[in-house]
């Protein structure tokens, strides 16, 4: 049998990976406009990228820049770093079970999504500065020795 030249689909070569990803932010990308109720040359328009090449990158048939995806995010009204996950330039970033289910609520915006979670993570940078000070501090009030502990007991 005479081979063929090339890599059978499903191999996982790295060209399907950059296919696959491509897809998946097209796909992400598609996905976005139809829920923000932008038609393709709408969208074109306000992100400056022309027609043709907008519907390749949501086709998959095209893996978009960084610099494209950004003036797609702002086409979209959505933060550029969502695309950049999406489109694997960034990790996903961590921020346990709270981030998780902020990221997929479908009842929020790509924008109240980021806006939560940057509250969020303020908040935790926050506690997470304070902590060392607390923990060197000494305490003075324990269960033992505070007045509502010492009502319990001789009541």
């Amino acid at each position: 049998m005479a081979e063929t030249g090339g890599t059978q689909p499903g191999s996982g070569s790295p060209m399907e990976k950059v296919a696959d990803i491509a897809s998946d932010i097209g796909e992400y990308i598609r996905q976005q406009r139809n829920t923000a109720k932008i038609s393709l040359r709408q969208l074109s328009k306000l992100a400056g990228v022309s027609n043709p090449y907008l519907s390749q990158i949501e086709r998959g048939v095209r893996k978009p820049s960084a610099e494209i995806l950004q003036q797609i995010a702002k086409g979209l009204r959505i933060s550029a770093e969502a695309l950049y996950v999406q489109a694997g330039i960034l990790d996903l970033p961590t921020g346990g079970p709270v981030g998780d289910a902020i990221r997929a609520d479908a009842e929020l915006t790509e924008r109240q999504k980021q806006v939560l979670l940057d509250v969020y993570e303020s908040f935790r940078r926050e506690n997470a500065a304070a902590r060392p000070a607390a923990e060197s501090a000494p305490t003075t009030d324990t269960p033992e020795t505070t007045p509502a502990a010492n009502t319990k007991e001789s009541a």
